[in-house]
């Protein structure tokens, strides 16, 4: 096969049931449709295997989370190319076609994604109405001087409409998990996602790595899907908030240098704690506490992501890809009421 799209299934047979067939109706004949199942114990498998007996299916005995499911799933993959597609996204008609295609005429480039809608507002295009793009990578995504990851489309948690605004390919600081095509050499070459992060900010730490080491990330706008998101876990989520900061942190420790390292961190320091009373002030005591453990369950694992801090900066050949911006979107966002991406990057 050309290429394999990887879904990555954990009790989520509602899911499928709603979006797999998309996937598999917009298949080219030179791909394949493989679903890894995380251990479910819903009804998942027996719908794979009762309706859609032509995925190619991979069993796991248990939930190994969003980074090692995936990493197992494709020590199970020979194909060129493979796409990392979230359980929740449904695909258009030829959307996978113009990915390949660029990625087969540019080397350079490690991985693209497609433009991301999102799918619960998907009703407006019926009618006329401009869709909302969707939180994780709209259209493409990028990270600020302080190490906050923002889109094309998506500034904090403030969405944009797509008004053909950002319909240009944009060479990227990531690519979303929810929908990443990438060369399967280069994915297995480079460590593949960090199994230590679980879920959340292994595809951006994965993206960093390959930046780092010289190779570029695309998103490529005429290739479309609609992405339901918070399908596994709701966005304001204590869980989810513990996930994001924990793994942020530990994406900084692993790929800053450390000239950049020294100032940051103590920064990062600070704006956790406002953070945290941000939380509380909106009556969200759970994730308030989930900030403080995330701090706390960062510094117990540092010395766990020590070799793997070493092992990034010797393979290093650009200390900071030029894709991350120079200034803060926090600045940008509470202080100079900035709410698009394009406001910000006219202003830098």
């Amino acid at each position: 096969m050309r290429c394999s799209i990887v879904i990555l299934n954990w009790n989520g047979a509602e899911m499928l049931r709603r979006f797999l067939p998309s996937v598999l109706k917009n298949c080219p004949t030179d791909a394949e449709v493989v679903v890894a199942d995380n251990g479910s114990t819903d009804t998942s498998v027996r719908l794979l295997r009762e309706c859609f007996p032509e995925a190619r299916t991979i069993l796991f005995a248990e939930n190994f989370g969003f980074a090692e499911g995936y990493n197992r799933a494709l020590a199970e993959i020979d194909s060129e190319y493979v796409v990392l597609l979230n359980s929740d996204v449904e695909v258009t008609e030829h959307w996978l076609e113009p990915l390949l295609d660029y990625m087969d005429a540019h080397p350079e480039v490690a991985a693209v994604q497609p433009k991301v809608l999102a799918y619960y507002d998907k009703e407006k295009k019926k009618a006329g109405e401009p869709i909302l793009f969707e939180h994780a990578g709209a259209a493409g995504g990028y990270m600020d001087a302080w190490g906050y990851p923002y889109c094309r489309g998506r500034v904090m948690g403030q969405l944009e409409h797509d008004t053909h605004q950002y319909d240009t390919p944009a060479e990227i600081f990531w690519a979303t998990g929810a929908c990443l095509l990438t060369r399967t050499r280069v994915f297995k070459e480079v460590g593949g996602l960090d199994k230590d992060f679980f879920a959340h900010m292994e595809e951006i730490d994965f993206c960093w790595r390959l930046q780092s080491r010289g190779y570029q990330l695309m998103c490529l706008p005429c290739s479309t899907v609609y992405h339901l998101g918070g399908g596994a876990l709701p966005y304001e989520s204590p869980r989810k908030t513990y996930l994001n900061f924990r793994n942020c942190l530990l994406m900084l420790y692993k790929n800053l240098p450390t000239y950049r390292m020294c100032w940051l961190m103590p920064l990062r320091l600070v704006l956790d704690y406002v953070a945290a009373l941000q939380y509380l002030m909106k009556s969200q005591k759970e994730n308030a506490r989930e900030v403080l453990h995330a701090r706390r369950d960062y510094h117990k694992m540092k010395p766990l992501m020590r070799a793997k801090r070493k092992e990034n900066l010797s393979k290093a050949t650009i200390a900071i890809p030029r894709t991350i911006g120079p200034t803060s979107i926090l600045l940008h966002f509470f202080l100079l009421r900035h709410r698009t991406f394009a406001q910000i990057h006219l202003n830098e």
